[in-house]
């Protein structure tokens, strides 16, 4: 397992140092080159760009940081595949795992969190297809942890060590795509780069939504700078002064500086009987540009939570449960492909180190707020266990977000008389309703 970082100060420096603006000449024939770029494996010049419009456009900036959060807050807990002493001891050694790692950046040593920043870190992939962490693990002997493996263990030998680990969030300019496969760029000049090893990298794949939201980015800035422009050149009257001074005396001096002193942008003081004719080029009708800025900012939202109603007002709006149902499934989504990215590149490399070649019997889930009628379902199990269909305990503690009690601790247990459920609390086991 890799214990050192592959990326080095200098390699951090000098991208540091070689950073610009992409987005102060961004053209639509630039942003074409990068995007084409971005699709034959030159991530740089996208990324850097989509990264910027990202912190700089105060709609993608609001709608991409609730994206986020609202999966960072989520609870999460390990789960296991069955009531066996090996799943008892990974879970054990997957919540140690989990509730000591830690997660900064590459480049910004101010950014440290744990769980809730490296899921946030993760969902970066949700706008810019790729997520990419370097993962240095950090194994020792914890022995107020060890204790609880001694009381876990049966048959087998509890792991001696324990296992955390560092994730440092890496810029997607660090690699190279060429192939299908993300590798680092060692130096800040190189085009190719090294593959990256399994169990030293996480990688986490999303749906690119900075690709559209580009486009809409460019389509929202040019008119809304034109719209600057208008508004500068029209939004204030000019002022006219008329004297019969002579020009150069102190009459005509006076008269001008009063002119002056309104403050217009436009002005202008003449002779008596000196006639200026003015071009109004101002509209007479509705502007063009709030109607397209309006048009791309809703895109964008739309492109990020599903619906525009929960960022941006409109009269007499309508559809909130259709947007509520539509951020329930963004979330429900999200939670999904962080929990199976950290299942396929994460949960299976502590649980070998820890225990060798063993089958893994617990796994690291992320629990979607889920907006369902648990009254309806809980029926549903009800009435399938009463038709005689089978139901996995396990299945049913995953569907309902319930854990697994450990040995010794207080029960909630049921007991049936003439088909209505009532409950107790006790320490001891059930042995009627094991019996049912």
């Amino acid at each position: 397992m890799k214990t050192v970082s592959q990326i080095s100060e200098i390699r951090v420096k000098n991208s540091m140092r070689a950073r610009f603006n992409p987005i102060k000449t961004l053209t639509p024939d630039s942003l074409s080159q990068m995007l084409d770029a971005f699709s034959a494996g030159y991530l740089k010049a996208a990324a850097m760009t989509w990264d910027a419009i990202e912190r700089r456009d105060d709609v993608i900036c609001g709608v991409a940081s609730k994206r986020k959060k609202s999966v960072a807050r989520l609870t999460w807990e390990i789960l296991s595949a069955d009531d066996s002493d090996l799943a008892k001891e990974q879970r054990v050694a997957l919540e140690y795992f989990y509730n000591n790692l830690s997660a900064t950046h590459a480049c910004d040593g101010n950014e440290a969190g744990g769980i809730s920043l490296l899921v946030r870190q993760m969902m970066d992939a949700i706008g810019k297809r790729y997520a990419v962490h370097e993962i240095i693990f950090e194994p020792h002997e914890n022995p107020e942890a060890q204790e609880n493996f001694q009381s876990l263990q049966r048959k087998r030998r509890a792991p001696s060590t324990l296992l955390t680990a560092t994730f440092r969030f890496v810029p997607l300019w660090f690699f190279e795509n060429h192939d299908g496969r993300l590798k680092f760029l060692v130096n800040e000049g190189a085009t190719s780069g090294i593959p990256l090893e399994p169990g030293a990298w996480l990688i986490t794949t999303g749906d690119g939504l900075m690709e559209a939201c580009s486009i809409a980015y460019l389509f929202k800035h040019l008119p809304l700078r034109d719209w600057l422009v208008y508004c500068e050149r029209n939004g204030m009257p000019g002022v006219k002064g008329v004297t019969d001074a002579v020009p150069g005396t102190e009459q005509w001096e006076a008269a001008r500086d009063a002119v002056e002193d309104f403050g217009a942008e436009f002005n202008a003081l003449m002779s008596a009987g000196t006639e200026i004719s003015a071009i109004d080029i101002s509209s007479k009708g509705e502007l063009p540009y709030p109607k397209l800025i309006d048009r791309m900012d809703r895109a964008i939202s739309a492109l990020w939570r599903g619906s525009d109603l929960a960022t941006l007002s409109r009269e007499n709006s309508a559809g909130a449960s259709l947007q509520g149902d539509e951020m329930s499934l963004l979330e429900e989504d999200d939670a999904g492909v962080i929990s199976e990215t950290l299942n396929a590149q994460v949960d299976k490399f502590v649980i070998k180190y820890l225990f060798g070649d063993v089958q893994q019997k617990a796994y690291f889930k992320l629990i979607p707020d889920v907006r369902r009628n648990i009254s309806e379902e809980l029926n549903l199990y009800r009435e399938l266990h009463r038709m005689g269909v089978p139901i996995s305990v396990s299945d049913m503690r995953e569907r309902f977000n319930l854990t697994t009690p450990n040995d010794g601790e207080l029960m909630l247990v049921g007991s049936r008389t003439g088909g209505d459920a009532t409950s107790n609390v006790s320490g001891e086991r059930n042995e009627k309703m094991e019996a049912r």
